[in-house]
């Protein structure tokens, strides 16, 4: 028997933002009816903020749960901001789902991503994915490569089994398992040899920037600060604190213990953070 959080239980209950958006500016579908879970998302725009959202699905009480929680994630979002969330997102706040039913919060990230393809454009939102592995994998649940190869980078997803979990692939006659092993390998094949190749001084810039403008600067945010990259001298990462941050008697602490502790670990190891 599978165990829920509180938050699941009361998403499926009392689901949020059930219905249909009339005129919606933009629409999102995932999943089909054929492969038992479908997910139809409604998105109404102000400018580029989402100021309203609605779901329908089929499927189980998780993809009831990922569907409503999603909505209110994104309501008051704007479009940049919602493009930035992932599947691990839906699940995390709501308190986790079981392995097995991870692949209702794809589902929902799937649809928020087909909604926002129609604004961006289809290439603009997996910059990352190779964009010739499009070919259908699982024709049992209609699992494409990108889905799978998509699912692997944001999970960080190691066997065949989590692959399933996460994506249904593999789930219904398995004679996909072997292709789904082989993307796996070819997956963790390239991540080695890209973790392993030293960055120019332009990537390593580059790499810092996303680093702080997605994980650093949100967090400190929250309290108030934040923080502005710079120059990068050799090893040495130059950074400023701004607002709350700035005149925090615990802000050495907070170069050292957060930022650049980060920055290690995502960037590189040799790195070493000094306020400016």
């Amino acid at each position: 028997m599978w165990e829920y959080s509180e938050k699941v239980l009361d998403h499926y209950r009392n689901p949020r933002n059930v219905g249909k958006i009339d005129n919606a500016d933009l629409i999102g579908e995932a999943g089909s009816l054929a492969c038992g879970d479908s997910l139809k998302l409604y998105l109404k725009l102000d400018g580029e903020k989402i100021v309203d959202a609605k779901f329908q699905t089929f499927g189980c009480g998780s993809a009831v749960a990922s569907s409503s929680i999603l909505t209110e994630i994104i309501i008051g979002k704007t479009l940049d901001e919602a493009k930035k969330i992932t599947n691990k997102d839906i699940a995390d706040e709501l308190g986790g789902l079981p392995q097995e039913k991870m692949h209702c919060s794809v589902m929902g990230h799937e649809a928020l991503e087909d909604a926002l393809k129609k604004y961006y454009g289809e290439d603009s939102i997996n910059e990352e994915i190779p964009q010739t592995a499009d070919k259908i994998v699982c024709t049992c649940f209609n699992v494409t490569e990108n889905q799978i190869w998509e699912a692997i980078k944001i999970n960080n997803l190691k066997t065949v089994e989590e692959v399933t979990n996460y994506t249904k692939a593999g789930g219904a006659c398995g004679r996909c398992k072997s292709n789904i092993q082989d993307i796996l390998n070819t997956y963790w094949n390239v991540k080695e040899k890209e973790e392993t190749k030293p960055l120019t001084a332009t990537q390593k810039i580059l790499k810092i920037n996303k680093v702080i403008e997605q994980q650093i600067s949100p967090e400190l945010q929250k309290d108030g600060g934040d923080i502005e990259f710079i120059d990068l001298d050799g090893n040495k990462v130059k950074v400023k604190l701004i607002g709350m941050c700035q005149g925090c008697k615990n802000a050495q602490m907070t170069i050292k213990n957060f930022v650049e502790s980060i920055l290690k670990d995502k960037v590189d190891k040799n790195l070493e953070v000094v306020q400016i």
